[in-house]
């Protein structure tokens, strides 16, 4: 089977970055259970998590210390896994839990033991791995958005076919504000990053950008989607113009 890295922003997950959006979790899983039928394995890289504990801990909004957003990841991990375990349980699908810090993927030991188990998962039925930070002892995330750079060492460990990255907008965009339909030069187009992103956004465009050089760079083609819209995933895959493509360059002989 194909393999899909796809990574979910919390402006895709969750309601103004302070409460689990459950539809999205349900439309989600349901695009994902008819990946898995037609021949893709898909792995997520999710954020979320603190927006899950702000309505756990009963917060009027989200917290801007780190001791704050720590804690609220440690009350909202569990009820994001409970939402994923529940939309993915309706079609007949299980989630694994892996918790990773940029550590575990700089240790040769640790990230073998990493892929290891995700080509396990991989092979033991319908199972999605779900993959985020674990905020509660690392910041990386919490403070520059590297669930996007997560993603793109996921898709790397495991040799993926294709890193989807999801967010709240439609792809990259240019100095008007249109939508960028393929990028085959990266560095050129970093000047089009703007510095404003949203509300319960960490990184921006310019962290999903890195993440996609990283990616390309290893062989693996990119697109950056709008997680909001139904069956851009799937439409990305069959080579529609959505999102933002990075197709990876051809070899020159």
């Amino acid at each position: 089977m194909k393999r899909l890295v796809i990574k979910l922003g919390t402006g895709v997950l969750s309601r103004t970055g302070r409460a689990l959006d459950t539809a999205q979790f349900r439309r989600i899983a349901r695009e994902i259970a008819e990946l898995q039928k037609s021949g893709t394995s898909c792995i997520l890289v999710s954020s979320a998590a603190i927006a899950a504990g702000v309505r756990v801990l009963g917060l009027p909004g989200r917290p801007d210390d780190l001791p704050g957003k720590q804690a609220c990841a440690a009350a909202g991990q569990p009820e994001l896994m409970r939402l994923y375990a529940a939309s993915f349980r309706s079609h007949g699908m299980h989630v694994a839990q892996l918790l990773l810090t940029h550590g575990d993927i700089d240790s040769r030991m640790h990230r073998t033991n990493a892929r290891n188990t995700l080509n396990r998962l991989l092979s033991s039925g319908p199972v999605v791995p779900i993959i985020n930070e674990n905020d509660s002892v690392a910041v990386e995330e919490l403070r520059f958005g590297d669930n996007d750079r997560l993603s793109a060492e996921v898709a790397v460990l495991v040799r993926a076919d294709h890193l989807a990255i999801l967010t709240s907008v439609d792809g990259l965009q240019d100095t008007q504000r249109k939508r960028v339909p393929e990028v085959r030069d990266i560095a050129a187009v970093t000047r089009l990053v703007r510095p404003d992103k949203g509300e319960e956004s960490v990184g921006g465009m310019k962290t999903k950008l890195e993440a996609v050089r990283l990616a390309v760079s290893s062989g693996i083609p990119c697109t950056i989607l709008d997680g909001r819209k139904p069956g851009q995933i799937a439409a990305a895959l069959a080579g529609k113009d959505v999102g933002t493509r990075f197709p990876v360059p051809r070899k020159k002989r």
